[in-house]
C-alpha cells in the first residue's frame, strides 16, 4: 500500500552506476524526526533522474521539503532508513528551510561516526569492517564539524591508476576524518583545473555509511556539504 513521507532533503548525492542517493529527516509537527532514504527496486537501489524529479521536471535540491510516495519499508543491514519508492507518482516540493531552521536538524553523535580505527590508503577513519556493522542501527547523521577543509587531490598514482578525488577533512567529537565527497554541487564548485585545499569556516555535513562492498568494508561518505550561502543566507 502506498504511503507518503515528508522529508527535509539533506542529500542528493551520486550513487553508482548512474543515479542518486536521496536522504533526509522526516518533517514533523515540532521539528524533525527519523531519517528516511528512498530507494529503487534495482539491485543497486539508486534513484534515477526520472524517479526523483518533480512534475515540473526539476530535480530536488538539498534543503527542499519533499513529499515522497513510498511502497514499503526496506531496511538492509545497518541501512535501516530505506524505503522503496512508488515510481508511479511524482515527488512533490512542499517548500524549503533556511540556514537558521536547519540548525534544528543537527545531531550530536557523542563519539565516533559508527566505528573508527579503519582507514583506506588516502582516507582517515573512512570505513567500517563487516564485523563492525552487526550492531549498527543507523547509517545517516547530520553533523556540524570543526576545521573543515575540502581537498581536491589526485590519488592512485603510486598504483598506476591516478584519479582526482574530492574529500572532506574535518574533526568531530575529538576524532579526525578524511572522507570522499559525493555531493555533485560541491564537486562542481571545487573541481577546478588544479588540485587544492579549501577551508570552509561554517558548514553542516550529511554523513552516510554506504552498503557493504565486496572487499568486506562499508565506506563513510560525505553526501552533502551545506553552507549558509547554499541555504540562502543566515536567516
Amino acid at each position: 500500500m502506498m504511503y507518503t513521507k515528508k522529508i527535509l532533503c539533506l542529500a542528493n548525492s551520486r550513487k553508482p552506476p548512474s543515479g542518486r542517493c536521496v536522504a533526509g529527516r522526516e518533517v514533523v509537527e515540532n521539528g524533525f524526526g527519523p531519517w528516511h532514504r528512498p530507494v529503487s527496486t534495482r539491485v543497486s537501489e539508486e534513484i534515477s533522474e526520472e524517479e526523483r524529479r518533480y512534475e515540473n521536471g526539476q530535480d530536488p535540491q538539498v534543503l527542499d521539503i519533499i513529499s515522497i510516495p513510498l511502497s514499503k519499508p526496506n531496511p538492509c543491514d545497518h541501512q535501516t532508513e530505506n524505503h522503496v519508492i512508488d515510481a508511479e507518482y511524482y515527488w512533490e516540493r512542499k517548500g524549503a528551510v533556511s540556514w537558521g531552521q536547519l540548525q534544528g536538524a543537527i545531531e550530536v553523535v557523542g563519539g565516533p561516526l559508527w566505528q573508527n580505527g579503519y582507514s583506506t590508503y588516502y582516507g582517515t577513519n573512512d570505513r567500517v569492517p563487516q564485523r563492525g556493522l552487526t550492531n549498527l542501527r543507523r547509517s545517516l547523521y547530520l553533523v556540524q564539524p570543526r576545521d573543515l577543509v575540502i581537498t581536491v587531490v589526485t590519488e592512485g598514482e603510486e598504483f598506476g591508476n591516478p584519479r582526482r578525488r574530492v574529500r572532506a577533512q574535518f574533526t568531530l567529537d575529538g576524532s579526525t576524518y578524511s572522507l570522499f565527497v559525493t555531493d555533485p554541487v560541491i564537486e562542481r564548485q571545487y573541481w577546478g583545473p588544479v588540485d587544492g585545499r579549501y577551508q570552509i569556516d561554517q558548514a553542516v555535513l550529511c554523513v552516510s555509511l554506504g552498503g557493504l562492498h565486496d572487499d568486506g568494508y562499508a565506506y563513510k561518505l560525505v553526501a552533502a556539504v551545506i553552507t549558509p550561502d547554499r541555504a540562502g543566507g543566515e536567516g
